[in-house]
């Protein structure tokens, strides 16, 4: 009994170690690349429906305007802003006209919060639904740049407009390889209302979502604008070479090739003393291929000497196979040491299925990372802890003697209750 307390008390206190050791690892930050502001338009329904009463016991028209004043309290600084409305301005019957009614409200660009609610504080539900034209103009709004683009559309019915189809329309700004993504909301929506967001947002790879509550629609209209503001890599399209002579020269970020089966294909990084590298890489199976496969991701020096490898295996129980590894190369005291080439060999073991063709080759994702190493880089059972080894080390002691004073009391606990 004893001995088992002693025990759970210390490994109690190693994990306490290794987690508050884990807590404080050494700093590390990739290299940062100035990136365009990400933009983002609302696009909101304002037909005669959304006059109907049934969110929360008020108007459909008054959720979404108490929706868009808290996402725009909370919009991120980076973010550039817009809002665009359809079936907003006109009142008649004609719908050739109602066809057209589509406006922007407030101009995508740095947002200034105090306008844009005036603005959206003036709407009433007013006309039709010409959901397929507003996503032609929110694109053309959101149209240049580099950044991250999104429409966010909130709509409580079907688009009124056919033959216009919504879907086609948003097939065909999925098919200008733009990178804008739409995402649909819909307000309290019927099967055929359903299907169609759902297929406006599938045709972008965005996301569909039903709201019944004002909090719901508050809560996921600024999920997705904060999205917006996530930092997007894309990836660099690379041809690696087959020797590291012949290499590319790579840098932090993410790249894309294709390697034929069976073969290897090289890269090269350049280390700074005091840099970790750190590289991981993905192998699709885009086509039928036999099971029992594998991926390695060897660094290697320029004179061919392994420093390090990682190594993964599959069964063709999944579409893609990774594996990574981390080199800290140590600090120098030469302030004239220069950067270290290190050749990144990916091979792959790869092969087809009968009848299967072998080219183009497999799709290869490969990600580098540049980052400041561990205060000891040379010694590699560091863990990326640094200078939290002195922690850990002190709470691994403290542990111990917090082990032995527990066994120490509860012998004589146990002493005690004999005696008496």
């Amino acid at each position: 009994m004893i001995r088992r307390q002693r025990l759970a008390a210390g490994v109690c206190a190693l994990l306490a170690a290794l987690t508050a050791g884990l807590a404080f690892p050494a700093g590390a930050a990739a290299d940062e690349t100035e990136q365009a502001a990400p933009k983002v338009e609302l696009v909101l329904d304002v037909s005669g429906s959304m006059r109907t009463r049934d969110i929360d016991g008020g108007t459909r028209m008054a959720a979404a305007k108490q929706a868009f004043n808290e996402v725009l309290d909370a919009t991120p600084e980076e973010v550039e802003l817009g809002i665009r409305t359809l079936g907003a301005n006109y009142h008649g019957n004609d719908r050739r006209t109602g066809c057209k009614d589509t406006a922007r409200l407030y101009p995508v660009g740095p947002l200034d919060r105090t306008d844009a609610k005036t603005a959206v504080a003036t709407l009433a539900p007013t006309g039709w639904t010409p959901i397929g034209p507003a996503l032609l103009k929110a694109a053309d709004d959101l149209n240049g740049g580099d950044g991250t683009r999104r429409i966010v559309l909130i709509s409580d019915g079907e688009d009124t407009c056919q033959p216009l189809d919504p879907c086609e329309v948003a097939r065909e700004i999925a098919a200008k390889g733009i990178g804008l993504t739409i995402d649909t909301l819909g307000l309290v929506p019927d099967a055929k209302t359903r299907d169609q967001l759902s297929c406006i947002a599938d045709a972008t790879g965005g996301t569909y979502t039903s709201v019944q509550h004002k909090e719901e629609l508050s809560d996921r209209v600024g999920q997705l604008v904060d999205r917006a503001a996530d930092p997007v890599v894309t990836p660099v399209a690379t041809e690696g070479a087959t020797e590291c002579a012949k290499a590319p020269a790579l840098k932090s970020g993410l790249y894309t090739d294709r390697e034929e089966f069976g073969q290897q294909r090289w890269y090269k990084v350049d280390v700074n003393p005091g840099q970790e590298l750190r590289a991981s890489v993905s192998v699709a199976d885009d086509r039928a291929v036999n099971p029992d496969y594998g991926v390695l991701l060897r660094a290697v020096t320029l004179h061919g000497r392994e420093i390090v490898r990682g190594e993964a295996a599959g069964n063709g129980r999944t579409d893609a196979i990774s594996t990574g590894l981390r080199y800290p190369r140590p600090e120098s005291d030469d302030d004239d040491a220069t950067a270290e080439t290190v050749c990144l060999q990916v091979t792959n073991s790869f092969s087809a299925a009968a009848g299967v063709k072998t080219s183009p080759g497999l799709p290869l994702e490969l990600t580098v990372d540049l980052v400041d190493g561990p205060s000891h880089a040379a010694d590699v059972a560091a863990f990326g802890l640094g200078r939290g080894w002195w922690l850990l080390g002190a709470l691994v002691l403290a542990g111990f003697v917090a082990g032995l004073l527990w066994g120490w009391l509860s012998r004589w606990r146990v002493a005690v209750w004999r005696t008496n």
